[in-house]
């Protein structure tokens, strides 16, 4: 007897790393993931836009510094252009939220910003991977831990609790799993999402939009905790 329950469609992934062995160390990873599907790799920008044509990734983790005429952001911005639906996961050395915000991430979804030193943690790397597939902003958790809604900022405003909760949606979280980490009733999750989004003046858009508006009010309104205890603004560029 063989079961109706019809088969989970795997998340397409492509892997844009000039480090060969950090390329196959995320290869053979992922390929384990019973969600994830990895259609191809590149070694430089050039062949990472050949293979965005190519495969259709659905996702393409990328690291930021590539050997060549094009770095990673270039690339990125080359294959969102071209194909808006994939979704970009940065991998960067670089913890500093400028580099973050740097991106046009209000201009397109999908995008992810993971540290190098992340990957390690495989659960954060497959958590970014699917927020990007669902067209989230998702930021490395360990740089949306050291940020802090500047005084005065419309996130400051916000109560511990809800602040809470945007931070594990800046994530890349979904309701279910705030609830967990939370240990809330889903539907106490979702109160507290829309006290957010009417707290920021979101509204009349599609939950995608609205969720990624959020999660870029919490950088742009925040402040990164210094090494000794000075404080550095986010900043684009």
């Amino acid at each position: 007897m063989t079961s109706g329950a019809m088969p989970v469609e795997k998340i397409r992934v492509a892997v844009i790393e000039d480090e060969a062995l950090f390329r196959e160390m995320l290869v053979g990873s992922l390929s384990r993931q019973v969600g994830l599907e990895v259609v191809g790799t590149a070694d430089n920008a050039e062949k990472a836009i050949a293979l965005a044509r190519n495969a259709k990734p659905d996702v393409i983790l990328m690291d930021i510094e590539l050997a060549g005429e094009m770095d990673g952001i270039e690339a990125a911005l080359a294959i969102k252009r071209e194909s808006p639906e994939i979704g970009i996961v940065i991998l960067s050395s670089h913890d500093n939220p400028r580099y973050v915000t740097s991106l046009p991430l209000g201009e397109s979804t999908g995008w992810a910003y993971l540290l190098k030193q992340t990957v390690r943690d495989l659960s954060a790397v497959v958590l970014a991977i699917e927020g990007c597939a669902r067209g989230m902003v998702v930021m490395d958790p360990s740089i949306v831990a050291r940020l802090r809604p500047r005084e005065g900022s419309e996130v400051s405003r916000l109560t511990p609790r809800q602040k809470e909760v945007l931070r594990l949606l800046a994530e890349g979280y979904n309701n279910s799993a705030i609830a967990r980490q939370l240990e809330l009733e889903e539907r106490s999750v979702e109160g507290y999402i829309n006290i957010i989004y009417q707290h920021l003046g979101l509204s009349g858009e599609t939950e995608i939009n609205m969720r990624v508006k959020a999660a870029l009010a919490f950088l742009k309104s925040s402040q990164r905790e210094g090494k000794h205890g000075s404080t550095g603004g986010v900043t684009p560029g």
